[in-house]
């Protein structure tokens, strides 16, 4: 059970790693502070001391849970088995790094709790705005102190985020094709902190996420169902944070529009 007092604890934590390592390195980062990490993704100081406090201090709150931090398993991927069989914290220092490193919003702190490989737990940060988001399971999804229900942009055709960065090139303008037809494709905002709420606030109808590492989509799924949308594997299957190897994520603002789009990704297999 998340508990309020546990929810405002890790805001705490969460809005202290974002004025200590994050907020002080906007705009100002040096070129020696950004760090390719692999194809199209860079890691920042910002990011390394962010997940330090965070890391130390989500210890202090249940010294019982394990910790899986980003970077951490960049340095030893092995660090990733702990989210089988154990309570884990699930930590992305600084969501949107890209951004971060180009000097603009969105990019946020992205924090979930998981026991034996299904999410109980999840805190999305807007650095920049302040805006809080969080979710229990079986608790409702809130922003800040306001419980909040997914609605849906009310557009025709519906909008669409979809993410293809992480698809084969071929595999990539052959969905594009299935999906263009059906919705008004947009951006993505490469920031999860930011593509989940819009998936609840009626920005955006649907999303489609390639890879789905734990950091990124543990929290966000689970505020996006507990709002009352829906976020699965496009087969139905449950998007657990043990399954880091699948493929394949699709969210939606409603169960309806989820699947309409999820036999879309289905065309794909």
């Amino acid at each position: 059970m998340i508990t309020p007092a546990l929810t405002a604890a890790v805001e705490t934590i969460m809005r202290e790693a974002s004025e200590r390592a994050i907020k002080p390195r906007y705009r100002k980062l040096e070129l020696d502070q950004i760090m390719d990490k692999g194809v199209g993704d860079v890691v920042t100081i910002a990011d390394q001391e962010s997940e330090a406090i965070l890391t130390a201090r989500l210890l202090q709150l249940l010294p019982e849970a394990a910790v899986v931090g980003e970077e951490a398993v960049a340095a030893d991927p092995s660090v990733m088995e702990q989210l089988k069989d154990k309570l884990c914290w699930i930590v992305d220092p600084l969501d949107g790094t890209m951004n971060f490193s180009q000097g603009k919003a969105p990019f946020g702190v992205l924090v979930a709790l998981a026991d034996k490989g299904e999410t109980i737990g999840g805190w999305i940060l807007d650095t920049l705005t302040g805006r809080f988001c969080h979710a229990g399971l079986g608790s409702g999804a809130w922003i800040g102190d306001y419980r909040v229900t997914a609605r849906t942009s009310g557009e025709t055709p519906p909008v669409a985020a979809i993410s293809t960065i992480f698809m084969e090139p071929g595999t990539r303008e052959r969905f594009m094709g299935l999906a263009a037809p059906h919705y008004r494709l947009v951006d993505i905002p490469r920031c999860a902190a930011e593509q989940y709420p819009r998936l609840v606030l009626g920005t955006n109808d649907v999303s489609m996420f390639n890879r789905t590492l734990p950091w990124d989509h543990a929290a966000g799924v689970l505020f996006l169902n507990e709002a009352g949308g829906k976020a699965a594997r496009p087969d139905g299957s449950a998007y657990r944070v043990d399954e880091y190897e699948r493929r394949d994520l699709v969210g939606a603002s409603s169960p309806e529009l989820w699947d309409a789009f999820a036999k879309l990704a289905l065309q794909m297999d």
